[in-house]
């Protein structure tokens, strides 16, 4: 019996020996068993070398504080790996909260809540205070992103509302003809669509053919009748081109006929109307030199008329005849005296007659 019950006790420190040997096996359980066996020694009923269990007992007791200490260091240091990488989840997180990179933001932040569960487990209050961190980032990020997102639908609102009026406005002025004054308002009209924002892209696209549209239909109808009348002026161009031919054929020589036949040419000038700006002002001054030229030559031959029909120069005249006559009578006679007072006189009265003819 005694026996028997040493080969029992032998048994089970064997058997703490092999599981000392195993992977994964808790040493505190084991400390404890050899610990109860360790104890029961000391009263134990039993035929057998105790002393040599008794070794064998601490030597085991040894080996599991050795084997807790390591395990105790693997799980801290399991730990603080874990606490590492939660921590950089975290700070990650943190600035996910403050960026506005919405779509990237937001996909990043469904997989990091399951980055952070799969990283492993710390003590509760640890692990609770990092996932705090993390949702409370999350949810920075969601309120940020949601008043952002309102405030875009606001704006794409009034985008549209302002775009659907410049639209409207675009339209009713289709089937004007105000040339100039409509496309400077398409002008102003293209200017505020751009200052308006845009709208969601759908709308904004098919405003924007809508508005296009209309603007092309207004500037075909402009170019068309801007070619209509740029033929015009140039026929108008020939047809004055023609006037100033005649005008310029014009003799200065007889100048009442030609003053009257310039009156004629310059009513049909005027009749004509408008021809291209470029041509314009070579055209003007070159049938206003004509009319210079033909007045010119008017006041000439009336004022030549005038000084004719003077009686201060007709009396001139006849002073010079006398005179002419006088002198010579004295070079007949060869009287020197009178030769030499008439001649005096004579060169006097031609002298004023020179001045009042011019």
């Amino acid at each position: 019996h005694f026996q028997r019950r040493y080969d029992d006790l032998n048994a089970e420190i064997v058997l703490l020996e092999r599981r000392l040997t195993l992977g994964g096996v808790d040493p505190a359980g084991i400390a404890g068993s050899a610990r109860r066996l360790l104890d029961s020694l000391a009263e134990a009923a039993v035929v057998g070398d105790l002393d040599a269990l008794r070794v064998r007992l601490e030597a085991v007791l040894a080996r599991t504080e050795e084997r807790r200490i390591m395990l105790a260091a693997e799980r801290a240091e399991r730990a603080s790996r874990i606490a590492a990488a939660k921590e950089e989840l975290v700070a990650e997180a943190e600035r996910l909260g403050r960026s506005s990179e919405w779509k990237t933001a937001g996909e990043r932040f469904r997989t990091l809540a399951e980055e952070f569960r799969a990283v492993g487990s710390l003590d509760k209050r640890t692990d609770s205070a990092l996932w705090r961190r993390l949702t409370g980032a999350r949810e920075e990020f969601t309120r940020r992103r949601t008043a952002h997102f309102a405030a875009l639908d606001t704006q794409r609102t009034h985008s549209r509302e302002r775009k659907e009026a410049i639209s409207a406005e675009a339209e009713s002025l289709v089937d004007s003809t105000d040339w100039a004054g409509t496309t400077v308002r398409y002008r102003t009209l293209l200017a505020d669509w751009k200052s308006a924002g845009r709208a969601a892209k759908d709308v904004d696209d098919a405003l924007w053919n809508r508005f296009r549209e209309v603007q092309d239909v207004f500037f075909s109808r402009r170019n068309a009748a801007n070619a209509e009348r740029d033929a015009e002026l140039q026929e108008n161009q020939v047809q004055k081109e023609q006037v100033l031919a005649e005008a310029t054929a014009l003799d200065p020589a007889g100048t009442e006929r030609s003053l009257r036949r310039l009156r004629k040419l310059q009513d049909r000038w005027d009749q004509i109307g408008r021809v291209p700006r470029e041509s314009t002002g070579a055209l003007e001054r070159q049938m206003a030199a004509i009319g210079d030229k033909l007045r010119d030559a008017a006041d000439a031959r009336w004022e030549q008329r005038s000084i004719a029909a003077s009686p201060f120069v007709t009396r001139l005249r006849e002073s010079v005849a006398k005179l002419e006559a006088k002198l010579a009578r004295a070079q007949a006679a060869g009287s020197s005296p009178e030769i030499a007072e008439t001649e005096a006189a004579l060169a006097t009265q031609r002298a004023w007659l020179a001045q009042a003819e011019n």
